[in-house]
Parts: structure tokens; C-alpha cells; sequence
């Protein structure tokens, strides 16, 4: 090949070589660009993939005056219209839970304080599950102090504000729970921790919850 030859083959050579790099680079990007659903990545246990739940601009506008049985709960980021079953407490006088089965049910101390009370907890529980599957996992992962409960009963609604979150030892338990007097509040609890057997766990998460202003 001469010298004016191998001048005028360069370009031809330059540009295939711009267009193996520029498809390469495109291919580089796809990949990166894929969502994480398509790479078969667990999410976290306790993570469960939730819509977000947005709280209507009119909830809480006419808070009720009087108290009521709650029958839904929504918690933004948690669940919307979760089913509240008004239960009655055991042999050892303490506070019914839903069946095992109700991933998102809660349960309501049905002999203890309504919602809308001048005094006391409302007491409510919910199952944590060891897959992470449970709307316990959700509330120990998404729930802190400052976020919404939302209460709803016939036409009632009440809302309150998370204004604190603690564990505690299952062995020692937490009288405080169980107040029926001080200020309103929602006491909502689940188990927490390290489990060791059917129904059986380490601590319990309480989230008390103040009235919304």
C-alpha cells in the first residue's frame, strides 16, 4: 500500500472503529438504565413493595367530638384502610390479636379506651412476620415519630401524630401501654426483635401517637 493509499484508508478505519465504540457505549448504558426488578436482587426482608398512601387534603377537616369504635386504620407508607376488629381480651386479661392469618388487620381493645376518649391509650396490636411479609415488618421499617395514624369509624375520623417510638424488652413488658389515664393517645405495638419460636419474640415496638392539632 502506498504512502497516499494508507492517507486515504485512515478515515474509513477511524470511522468504524467511532461506530464498534459508540455501540458499546450504548449497550454500557442500557445495562446501567435496567430496573432493579430485572437483575433478580431481593429487596430487604421488613421492606415489602408498597404504593405510597396519600392522605386525601380533607381527612381529619371534622375530627370527631365523641367517642367511637374504630373499624379502619390508614397509615401513610404503611397501609390505607387496614381492617380494625374490635376484640375482647383473654384468660389473662390481655388484649385480643388478630387471627394469624390477617397479614394487614389490626386489633382494638374492645374493653379499653375509643378513640375520641377525653383520657387514656387506645390500645391496638398487629402481627410481625418472619418473612417480612406482615404489616408489623412495614410499620418497623416505614413508622417513625412525626408520621400520621388515621382512625375511622362509621362517619368518625380522628388523626394523630406519631410523637414517639420505642422497643422494649417482651419479658418485662411496658405498663405504660396500658394507661387509661394522662392524655389521648394511640398505643400501637407489634413484636420486634429476635424470634424465637411461634409467636414468639425477643421485644415489642410501641408507637404512641398524640392527637393531630
Amino acid at each position: 500500500m502506498t504512502t497516499a493509499e494508507h492517507r486515504s484508508a485512515s478515515p474509513k478505519g477511524l470511522v468504524v472503529v467511532l461506530v464498534v465504540v459508540a455501540l458499546v457505549a450504548a449497550a454500557g448504558v442500557a445495562w446501567l438504565l435496567r430496573p432493579d426488578d430485572t437483575t433478580g436482587r431481593p429487596f430487604a426482608m421488613g421492606s415489602p413493595v408498597l404504593q405510597p398512601v396519600a392522605v386525601p387534603s380533607g381527612t381529619c377537616a371534622r375530627p370527631a367530638t365523641t367517642p367511637f369504635t374504630p373499624t379502619s386504620v390508614t397509615i401513610p407508607h404503611v397501609v390505607k384502610d387496614g381492617q380494625v376488629l374490635a376484640l375482647p381480651r383473654d384468660s389473662r386479661n390481655v388484649p385480643g390479636v388478630p387471627p394469624t392469618s390477617a397479614k394487614f388487620t389490626f386489633a382494638w381493645d374492645r374493653p379499653g379506651i375509643k378513640p375520641g376518649s377525653e383520657r387514656g391509650n387506645v390500645l391496638l396490636n398487629a402481627h410481625t412476620w418472619p418473612d417480612g411479609s406482615a404489616v408489623g415488618n412495614v410499620m418497623l421499617d416505614k413508622l417513625h415519630e412525626g408520621d400520621r395514624i388515621i382512625l375511622r369509624g362509621g362517619r368518625s375520623e380522628l388523626c394523630y401524630t406519631v410523637s414517639k417510638r420505642i422497643e422494649v424488652l417482651a419479658s418485662k413488658g411496658y405498663a405504660p401501654y396500658y394507661a387509661r389515664d394522662g392524655l389521648p393517645q394511640v398505643a400501637l405495638i407489634v413484636c420486634s426483635g429476635k424470634r424465637l419460636g411461634p409467636g414468639e419474640w425477643t421485644h415489642r415496638t410501641i408507637w404512641f401517637a398524640d392527637p393531630a392539632a
